[in-house]
């Protein structure tokens, strides 16, 4: 897959039929910055889409002209200024060489990697709220009458199953009694490999493997009854399918922030920023195997997204147990609000990529936080729970449902990202331990294991409204910086 970043070096070797999926990246960004002073969550949005819309529509104009001229398919994208056309190496070349084009770059699906094995697990029961929601203190935030109202909540995974027990009463597509899924589902899945159970565009929601609809639930998810599984089941759900079988591209990661960022219906047209996520869970990484040969693909699209006043949320990876460890787009990346798993116990996972990251560079500190991620209770296909679900995919809809749960407590705060990850930081129950990565011994705050510490949402919410706290601290130990032991 590197010959097909090294253009230049490599084309000519390659046979000419050997048409592949490429994204054409184009030079030119718009500027971005008053989005910030736009109060309104819908014309923020809208604001973004229609500056980065203008751009892609001026610098794409010559390469589209040249592809409907040769009747070669492409589909545009505005959120990172792309191209995705199957090319040939000429082709490639060709377009490789226009002067507004930065780079070509692999767009592929593979076989996704194995799931990294656990930890002996014993699987628990149902409670009446699961231990790892009590953990992050999301109850508190309901106990005052906040559990998410207001907010939307988008999951860009490998879909879910919206007549779950658990998701049916939470997704935006269904009133009670009729479905309709314009405007609350996507598939960015057009191309399917054998065996996928949701074929190509899915006209409703539809999960082929089942780790979108497990992420969905620890997002949102609820019956109402003994199965109080998700963080913020006040917010409302939808979904974009950008993996398929659990394996995605560069393209459709980047179609599935488009399509959250502003909905269309079902052809694909009519765009509503107002209708868009207020809060984005991603629990995936690009790998190689999956095109992000490039560490910085996905950067302009995680930025993007971000400038709009979206909180996106994404896993760390599951490539850890040792530093140097978090290595995948889009979690490296700076304005990625990165998050870690831990157990119930705040030990780190062993499966938790740690940082600092190094593939590019930067060698910035990450995860930026933590949360509950090993051995979850959560929805399962079929209708049903898995009591052992782990990976640092069930840690990020944690963080993903904080900031529901924060955004309807706080209105005025909705789409300040900055001030409520500040929030979520400082408040942390800060976790320090031997483990030195980089610089860091381990026993700072923040580190290169637990970022700034394990999520405590009611501290995040007292430090965001300080005339919210009506007693005086309790003596709480937790509370304070702790050093745990490495798990044996």
């Amino acid at each position: 897959m590197i010959a097909w970043l090294l253009l230049s070096a490599t084309v000519a070797a390659a046979p000419a039929s050997d048409a592949r999926s490429v994204l054409v990246h184009f030079r030119g960004r718009p500027d971005l910055s008053a989005a910030s002073s736009i109060p309104d969550r819908a014309a923020r949005r809208a604001f973004v889409v229609a500056a980065l819309t203008a751009e892609a529509d001026r610098a794409q104009a010559g390469a589209r002209e040249v592809l409907r001229r040769r009747g070669i398919p492409f589909r545009s994208h505005f959120l990172a200024n792309v191209l995705e056309v199957d090319a040939d190496a000429a082709l490639a070349a060709e377009l490789a060489r226009r002067p507004e084009v930065l780079r070509v770059a692999p767009n592929r699906a593979f076989a996704p990697l194995p799931a990294p094995q656990t930890e002996a697990l014993i699987p628990r029961a149902a409670a009446d709220v699961e231990p790892n929601i009590e953990k992050i203190r999301a109850t508190d935030l309901w106990r005052r009458g906040f559990t998410g109202q207001g907010i939307v909540v988008g999951v860009a995974d490998t879909g879910f199953e919206w007549t779950h027990p658990a998701l049916i009463g939470h997704y935006r597509g269904w009133d009670g009694a009729f479905a309709d899924h314009a405007y609350n589902w996507h598939d960015a899945i057009h191309d399917v490999i054998p065996g996928d159970p949701c074929g190509a565009d899915s006209p409703a929601p539809c999960d082929d493997k089942g780790h979108g609809t497990a992420t969905s639930g620890l997002a949102v998810g609820g019956d109402g009854g003994a199965n109080a599984i998700g963080v913020a089941p006040g917010a409302r759900l939808i979904g974009c399918r950008n993996m398929g079988v659990g394996a995605g591209t560069p393209a459709r990661y980047i179609e599935c922030f488009e399509w959250l960022l502003a909905p269309t219906d079902p052809s694909g047209n009519h765009p509503r920023p107002d209708l868009g996520a207020d809060v984005i869970n991603n629990s995936w990484t690009c790998p190689d195997t999956e095109g992000c040969t490039d560490p910085q693909i996905l950067r302009e699209t995680v930025e993007n997204v971000r400038a709009a006043g979206v909180a996106a949320v994404y896993a760390a990876g599951n490539t850890g147990n040792g530093c140097y460890s978090l290595l995948n787009p889009p979690a490296i990346y700076a304005a990625a609000i990165t998050v870690g798993a831990t157990g119930l116990d705040d030990v780190i996972a062993f499966f938790s990529a740690r940082g600092p990251v190094s593939r590019d560079g930067s060698f910035r500190l990450k995860p930026d936080v933590v949360a509950p991620g090993l051995n979850v209770r959560t929805a399962a296909l079929g209708g049903t729970y898995t009591p052992t679900f782990s990976g640092t995919s069930g840690a990020a809809p944690h963080v993903a449902g904080a900031f529901a749960l924060l955004w309807s407590a706080l209105p005025d705060l909705a789409g300040d990202v900055d001030a409520t990850l500040d929030a979520l930081e400082q408040s942390a129950v800060h976790l320090t331990g031997d483990e030195q990565c980089g610089t860091l011994t381990g026993h700072e705050i923040p580190n290169h294991v637990y970022g700034w510490g394990r999520i405590d949402v009611e501290a995040a919410f007292e430090r965001l409204d300080p005339s919210a706290r009506l007693l005086p601290d309790p003596v709480d130990d937790s509370r304070s910086t702790r050093v745990v032991p490495a798990r044996p």
